[in-house]
């Protein structure tokens, strides 16, 4: 053997495998996603965009909550629109409760055809009333409050209490929590 054939390396039979394992080493380095840079104006067109999206995502929320709001604010309203009609009607029906409350306190003859018709007629009135929510504020005896009360006179008594209601001249009437109608009364001490 010559020098030169000692100092060649010698080459090994190449088996199967390793041909494939180096074509698929080929393929795998041509599908690689290539790694990109980006210059200095695209990442401001990325920022700006981004930006851009910002503001908009926060103007959606902001119309949402703003739709949102408009929703319940005119629900709130429609139900005190109706609230209000509704204690309108009842105070409107006041007058005509006074008159017939006026009319059964009368003495009279109890077998009077007339009063009996009366007495009907003011029962039917205050079942009308409180289906429509009006509860009757009768407050004879019980402490002045003057969120439900109106003091038309005031009296010195003995026999009574501070602030306390003595005699009530207009009953009052209230439409769940809000007053229709102050109770007109007088109050001693």
């Amino acid at each position: 053997m010559s020098k030169k054939e000692k100092s060649a390396p010698m080459e090994e039979p190449v088996s199967q495998e390793q041909t494939a394992g180096a074509a698929e080493a080929e393929a795998a380095e041509e599908t690689a996603p290539e790694t990109f840079t980006l210059t200095r104006e695209q990442m401001e067109q990325m920022e700006a965009l981004a930006g851009q999206l910002a503001a908009l995502n926060d103007k959606h929320l902001r119309l949402a909550a703003e739709y949102d709001n408009y929703r319940k604010r005119t629900t709130k309203e429609k139900e005190s629109i109706y609230q209000d009609a509704k204690a309108d009607t009842v105070g409107r029906f006041l007058e005509v409760y006074d008159n017939l409350e006026r009319a059964v306190q009368q003495a009279g003859d109890e077998d009077n055809v007339h009063k009996k018709g009366m007495e009907m007629i003011f029962h039917q009135l205050t079942a009308v009333l409180e289906k429509l929510g009006a509860t009757i504020v009768d407050p004879m005896g019980q402490s002045f409050d003057p969120e439900r009360h109106e003091a038309v006179m005031h009296i010195e008594s003995e026999e009574l209490g501070e602030s306390v209601v003595s005699q009530v001249f207009q009953k009052g009437f209230l439409l769940g929590e809000k007053v229709v109608r102050f109770a007109k009364v007088q109050v001693a001490n």
